[in-house]
């Protein structure tokens, strides 16, 4: 099955940058996104399957942070839920880049309901990233 065939929605997000070639480099290499159609303010990338945008827009809104298993999670924040070996692998090609994390990889909520492997990020624009991952997928609207 392709991402087209999927039975789950595809999203479509935009986010600022202040920077488009840093964006380029941090998308298309450190994170490895495939690079579709771009003009000279926007690019769009192929986030498994789903359509990410990065916008050229200089100004940046305040960041807020909220306490969430003892760290202070960045807000707004987007990223993706992958199977625990590709959590384990992005977080190797990010630690090989020399990328700064907000929050280490680390298993949070461990031995409780939710369990599961998560980082935060932020890309040359600040805008902040998380990826995770649940061991068992049950947990992923466990209450």
């Amino acid at each position: 099955m392709t991402v087209l065939d999927s039975p789950i929605p595809r999203f479509h997000l935009a986010m600022p940058v202040d920077d488009l070639a840093a964006a380029r480099t941090f998308y298309g290499e450190v994170l490895g996104l495939e690079q579709g159609r771009s003009s000279d303010t926007w690019i769009d990338w192929n986030l498994h399957g789903h359509q990410f945008v990065t916008h050229l827009a200089p100004e940046r809104p305040q960041r807020i942070h909220n306490p969430v298993d003892g760290h202070d999670v960045p807000v707004p924040h987007f990223g993706l839920i992958l199977t625990v070996p590709e959590f384990q692998k992005l977080a190797d090609r990010l630690r090989a880049a020399d990328t700064s994390f907000v929050i280490e990889p680390y298993v949070r909520f461990e031995g409780q309901t939710g369990e599961q492997w998560t980082m935060f990020l932020l890309d040359p624009a600040g805008n902040a990233l998380e990826f995770k991952a649940f061991a068992d997928d049950s947990q992923v609207f466990a209450a």
